[in-house]
């Protein structure tokens, strides 16, 4: 059973700064892809960035420049240094992983339980 267990959400002021982490316990394959996704109360889920084993990423245009997605191989855990953050990043984050087959194919999907980031004054 792999379980992703998330931390480092909280209230932070306008233009200020967290970190998010996310560990996985339980083994997973090695070819993966780990993200975070974010809901807003009344929004759809949506992706802020993905990180590759190789450590390509991709983020949303809302966060560029702001948002850092990194991982550690060894420990199986991604971060989301958050920077410069503004109210409208207030919302749930999920922390993901997708594994892929041999050949590249799908194979599993995980989700963290999520943790609240409030930016407010």
């Amino acid at each position: 059973q792999v379980q992703l267990v998330e931390s480092g959400g909280g209230l932070v002021q306008p233009g200020g700064s967290l970190r998010l982490s996310c560990a996985t316990n339980g083994r997973i394959r090695s070819n993966n892809v780990m993200g975070w996704y974010r809901q807003a109360p009344g929004n759809q889920r949506e992706l802020v960035a993905t990180i590759t084993r190789a450590e390509s990423t991709y983020y949303a245009d809302s966060v560029k420049g702001r948002f850092t997605i990194s991982r550690d191989n060894a420990k199986n855990t991604v971060y989301l240094q958050m920077n410069s953050l503004k109210p409208d990043d207030t919302a749930v984050y999920y922390c993901n992983v997708r594994t892929y087959n041999l050949v590249g194919s799908p194979e599993y999907e995980y989700w963290g339980q999520g943790t609240q980031v409030t930016v407010s004054a």
